[in-house]
């Protein structure tokens, strides 16, 4: 039986030393990669000390199709191979997903390596419930249907005492803190975790009247918000 490993990847191009050094023993005799970014993932197994001339990098990303997706399973079929995301964990708000689940009709193995997922982090880090969360990716772009969501998502959270977690790309994350601001009640709790492992690295978590007070610029950073209404 052949095995496909997850690999994580550090969440910051600062990052790693931080990453477990078991990862590299156990993908030390892979040599065969579905990537989400090939030039992320030849950084990683550059620090691993993996040969990167005998590596095969195949991308995987949300766009590869179900056709390219069951080629890749012959090949993962054929030897061990291993997912690495651009960063954090791979089939976690990342691609992935649809190869692990064919692996699995295939009698694949199915081997989780431990590193870095910068929800999880931020949860940790937040002081918000982390016995009960949502993730909920990217919420809509049109500014009406987001503001909608956010509500949604405050109400949800007040009635199934629930953490609500989501994202935006890093451009747009000033306008999504206004718009949560804008769009929660004051006691809302807002968490917002910003360049998680990274220099930078920004994590607070106050009432949203406190945040309306000082207010952080975390445009072009990484940023997941989290929301908690008691």
């Amino acid at each position: 039986m052949t095995k496909l490993y997850l690999v994580p990847n550090t969440i910051s191009e600062e990052g790693y030393a931080l990453l477990p050094g078991y990862i590299a023993t156990e993908i030390k005799a892979v040599r065969t990669f579905f990537v989400e970014e090939p030039k992320a993932a030849r950084r990683l197994l550059k620090a691993f000390n993996i040969p990167l001339n005998e590596c095969h990098f195949h991308e995987l990303s949300e766009h590869s199709s179900p056709k390219e997706t069951q080629e890749y399973i012959k090949i993962a079929k054929a030897q061990d191979t291993a997912i690495i995301s651009e960063a954090g964990c791979p089939c976690i708000a990342d691609p992935g997903t649809d190869l692990v689940f064919l692996a699995h009709q295939d009698q694949i193995e199915i081997v989780p390596l431990v590193g870095p997922s910068s929800i999880l982090l931020a949860l940790m880090a937040s002081g918000l419930s982390g016995q009960n969360f949502a993730f909920n990716g990217y919420l809509p772009r049109e500014k009406e249907l987001k503001r909608k969501k956010i509500i949604n998502l405050e109400e949800r959270s007040h009635k199934e005492k629930q953490t609500q977690i989501f994202m935006e790309a890093p451009y747009r994350n000033q306008t999504m803190l206004e718009d949560i601001l804008a769009s929660c009640r004051n006691t809302t709790n807002l968490c917002v975790a910003s360049d998680i492992a990274g220099p930078q690295q920004f994590i607070k978590t106050m009432s949203i009247d406190k945040w309306k007070k000082h207010l952080p610029q975390i445009d072009q950073k990484p940023t997941l918000f989290l929301i908690y209404s008691t």
